[in-house]
């Protein structure tokens, strides 16, 4: 028994000193992180490098808020100290071979809001690039191991909660979109997308209740007032509606998505003439799109329903609006040769 002992006590030895990080000695050094209120900070990275080798590692602290770096050489060492959501610290120190090298204590100080390094905003970066090709699984795998290894970057949350929306998990999505709200309770991009996923799911009094919660007259974002503008709108609640696509259009003007619902409220709210105006711009816009200049000759394009309901509907309420509507179609066809269009309306009327 003692030769066994003896033997993998060699072994451990010859492994340890055959290692070739060059970084490797007698030293010892330990060191404890606290925030500014004296506790204990837990999970600070600190980072490691000698000068001498020029290599380095990188350690973690406990509960506790201790480090401990054994087995390394003398000479001049550079430490970081790194924690999402604190103020990152560098120090210097002499490491001794032979004597006791003295405790390391600091404090970290906090930053309001989420601190973004290089490193954090690289990872992230590729979860994101990974989840806009469609590989969801292998971006949400990217986005654990970042709060895995930043257990303080709350926004990842976020990404993950976007996963978890795309696979119409919605329930779970909600909860990484509410940690996200617990951190940041003003985000009104995370109150957006909690609403979104009781719409979702068919709770529409609890979709309403939190697009409510959103201050109508911070949103800055066109994006963010059409969905609840969506919402309401497939509730039959036009008025409101009405409001929110406004505002999405005089953000963006060409904002087609938003234009072509603002008409279809007004026609909803039978403001006929306001509803022929707004089709008009967005056949206007649609008209310089890059793609409708390559059409070749003859191609079939399908504009919008909603452009032959305001000629079949409008022009029951007002022949002129009807040939007004049938004029502007006209305009924006002929210019392209599109003489495919499948329509009931009969473009020759006059």
């Amino acid at each position: 028994m003692k030769k066994a002992i003896i033997f993998f006590l060699l072994m451990f030895l010859v492994a340890h000193f055959t290692l070739p990080q060059g970084y490797r000695g007698k030293g010892r050094l330990r060191g404890f992180v606290f925030d500014e209120d004296s506790n204990p900070s837990e999970g600070v990275r600190v980072k490691l490098f000698s000068l001498k080798s020029q290599e380095g590692f990188e350690t973690v602290t406990d509960a506790g808020g201790k480090w401990v770096a054994a087995w390394i050489r003398g000479g001049k060492w550079n430490i970081g100290f790194l924690k999402v959501g604190y103020e990152p610290k560098k120090i210097s120190a002499n490491i001794s071979e032979i004597k006791r090298n003295p405790d390391i204590e600091l404090r970290l100080k906090k930053i309001e809001g989420l601190v973004i390094t290089e490193e954090l905003k690289a990872e992230l970066g590729k979860g994101n690039k990974l989840f806009e090709q469609g590989s969801y699984q292998e971006a949400l795998e990217v986005y654990q191991k970042i709060l895995e290894k930043f257990s303080d970057a709350y926004a990842i949350s976020k990404n993950i909660g976007n996963y978890y929306f795309q696979m119409e998990k919605y329930r779970r999505a909600q909860h990484y979109y509410l940690e996200v709200l617990e951190k940041e309770p003003e985000t009104n991009e995370m109150k957006l997308a909690i609403g979104n996923c009781y719409a979702n799911l068919g709770q529409d009094e609890k979709a309403l209740e939190w697009y409510n919660k959103i201050k109508f007259e911070e949103i800055d974002n066109q994006t963010v007032l059409y969905n609840p503008g969506t919402h309401f709108y497939e509730l039959s609640k036009f008025a409101e509606a009405l409001r929110y696509y406004k505002r999405a259009v005089d953000i963006q003007n060409d904002f087609l998505d938003g234009i072509y619902q603002l008409g279809l409220t007004h026609l909803a709210l039978g403001q006929y003439q306001e509803s022929i105006r707004v089709f008009e711009s967005y056949l206007k816009g649609l008209r310089f799109l890059p793609q409708l200049a390559v059409l070749p000759r003859q191609t079939e394009l399908e504009l919008p329903p909603v452009l032959i309901l305001v000629v079949a509907v409008v022009g029951h309420v007002k022949k002129k609006i009807m040939h007004q509507c049938i004029k502007l179609i006209r305009n924006f066809i002929k210019p392209y040769e599109l003489f495919a269009w499948s329509t009931r309306v009969d473009l020759s009327t006059s």
